[in-house]
């Protein structure tokens, strides 16, 4: 984990899911909202949290499903 993680990003917890009825999966980095998961990803994605050991594992889970959508050039 410590290779995955260099900056130690994940420790701050950015990612959040949010499920509703329906089962539909929405992914939230920083309070806004990056991805939408619905069916057998939905699915598949609630799985893999299920079966996750600790919080940084779900944090690395949900990092991967987002993609690469952060290039660190970002202003705050």
């Amino acid at each position: 984990m410590d290779q995955i993680d260099k900056r130690n990003r994940l420790n701050d917890e950015p990612f959040r899911f949010r499920q509703n009825k329906n089962n539909t999966v929405f992914l939230d980095y920083n309070g806004k909202q990056v991805k939408i998961l619905k069916g057998k990803d939905a699915e598949k994605f609630l799985k893999k949290m299920n079966d996750a050991e600790d919080e940084k594992s779900r944090q690395l889970i949900m990092a991967k499903i987002t993609g690469n959508f952060k290039r660190g050039n970002e202003r705050l």
